[in-house]
C-alpha cells in the first residue's frame, strides 16, 4: 500500500510542477491589452505578419515562452500585421516583427527585427514583476 500511496504522491507532484507554464498566445485585441494592463499583468505584443521571415523566426523563441515556467504569468498578444493596421498605429508600430513588452500600462521595452532569443527572453522578463 506504501508504494501506491508513493507512486500517488510523485504522480501528484508531477501535475503541480508543470501547471506553472504560460499562457498560450492570444490574438491581439485592445480589449485584451487593456484589460492585462489595467490587472497590472506583464504583456508581450508580438506584431507578426505570415509573409515576413522575421517574424518567423521570432515564433520558435517566442512559441517557447509559452512552455516556461519563467514566463508562466506573461500575456502573449499576437497582432496581425497586415490586418490590424488601427491597432498598429495605437502602438506606434511602423514594422512587422516588432514586439513591445508592457508591465501594466507601463512600456518596458521594443525590440524591431531582432531574431536573438537571448534579446527576446530579455525584452519578455523586463514586464515581469
Amino acid at each position: 500500500m506504501s508504494t501506491i500511496r508513493m507512486l500517488c504522491l510523485v504522480v501528484l507532484a508531477l501535475l503541480f510542477t508543470t501547471v506553472a507554464q504560460a499562457q498560450p498566445i492570444q490574438p491581439f485585441s485592445t480589449a485584451a491589452l487593456k484589460a492585462a494592463q489595467a490587472a497590472g499583468q506583464p504583456v508581450l505584443v508580438d506584431a507578426y505578419a505570415s509573409w515576413c521571415p522575421i517574424c518567423r523566426k521570432q515564433a520558435p523563441t517566442i512559441d517557447a515562452m509559452t512552455n516556461d515556467p519563467a514566463f508562466a504569468k506573461l500575456v502573449i498578444l499576437r497582432l496581425d500585421y497586415d490586418n490590424q493596421s488601427a491597432e498598429k498605429r495605437a502602438l506606434g508600430i511602423t514594422q512587422q516583427s516588432t514586439l513591445i513588452a508592457f508591465h501594466g500600462a507601463k512600456e518596458t521595452g521594443r525590440l524591431v527585427g531582432v531574431t536573438d532569443p537571448d534579446q527576446i527572453k530579455s525584452l519578455a522578463k523586463s514586464a515581469l514583476p
